[in-house]
């Protein structure tokens, strides 16, 4: 077990990946010597050449093309968008591309080993450019993968599953946790499955859900709730698409009440896709209204950031509404 901070987990991931199969290139703005804007692919360039590890031009949606192009190849292409805020140019390369590649050719092609690597979320002071969390654009999209780490050891489990996946993922890194704490990770070569959330904490009194970075939010919102004694049971989703329906499901029989938070927008946000599927499978079971705590429906203001996030206070209030409903 090595001490790590969340960039250097995946670093070590992605290190295991190239080491491990010669198909697996990285590559995307400034990545090669560099290291890209955060250092992420340090010393990758390095250890195995300029051919699996380069910069590209700036161009998002000519490195998701190229990325398709050398997927359908057979390479396993990781490539990165320097922001979560900048896929946009290459959505229609996302969705109308890699997603149906397998389903247009009838299977005798596929991009499946692509993985696209992005930093998101706020709470870095980056304004409305440097802080979305997109992730519910790419949930309508059958296809793809949409998976987002809370922590270090989730980082690398999931990103060597997300790299070895027959399917194209999309990994969103929280940002603001890149190098805010570190924890305890395998040094040696290990997945975390897709698809499968994790119950992070057991309890009897609400089902508490989120992803990313507002799992750490949640923690705190958790631990205050507790000291009014209210047992919460905490889940962190991990893998949106495909989600995981029934562990949730089996989470809101058992407590009747569920919370669900994420930094994008309410409207239009994955809580509401949660609530409805939920809301329609636990209908008897629900003792209150399902509760939702985002963000707000604004572009994201530099000088209301603090205002904007749904911190843990917003959670806790939240959480005694629904217990006292």
């Amino acid at each position: 077990m090595s001490n790590m901070n969340l960039l250097q987990a995946i670093n070590n991931a992605l290190d295991i990946a190239m080491d491990k199969d010669s198909n697996v290139v990285c590559f995307g703005e400034d990545v090669g010597h560099f290291g890209g804007v955060f250092r992420a692919t340090s010393h990758l360039q390095d250890k195995y050449g300029k051919s699996r590890c380069f910069n590209t031009p700036l161009t998002e949606q000519g490195i998701i093309g190229f990325a398709n192009g050398l997927a359908s190849g057979g390479h396993k292409p990781v490539a990165e968008i320097q922001f979560a805020d900048y896929i946009f140019p290459a959505f229609d390369q996302i969705v109308n591309e890699a997603a149906k590649f397998r389903y247009r050719s009838g299977d005798q092609f596929s991009v499946g080993g692509l993985t696209i690597r992005t930093p998101y979320g706020g709470g870095i002071h980056g304004g409305l450019y440097h802080s979305q969390s997109p992730e519910a654009y790419f949930t309508g999209t059958p296809g793809l993968k949409v998976v987002v780490p809370r922590n270090p050891y989730q980082a690398k489990g999931l990103l060597l599953a997300s790299i070895r996946d027959d399917n194209p993922v999309i990994f969103f890194e929280p940002k603001r946790l890149y190098r805010a704490s570190t924890g305890e990770v395998p040094e040696e070569d290990y997945e975390i499955e897709l698809g499968k959330a994790e119950v992070v904490q057991e309890g009897t009194d609400i089902t508490v859900l989120g992803w990313g970075a507002q799992m750490e939010v949640l923690e705190k919102a958790v631990e205050m709730a507790a000291k009014d004694g209210i047992s919460c049971e905490l889940i962190d989703l991990r893998t949106l698409l495909p989600w995981d329906v029934d562990t949730v499901v089996a989470s809101v029989k058992k407590t009747g009440r569920l919370l669900i938070s994420h930094e994008a927008p309410k409207t239009g946000g994955f809580a509401g896709e949660i609530a409805t599927e939920i809301q329609q499978r636990c209908f008897l079971h629900l003792e209150s209204p399902i509760e939702r705590v985002t963000g707000l429906d604004t572009p994201f203001p530099l000088a209301h950031d603090k205002e904007y996030m749904p911190d843990h206070l917003k959670n806790y209030e939240a959480i005694k509404r629904s217990v006292n409903f």
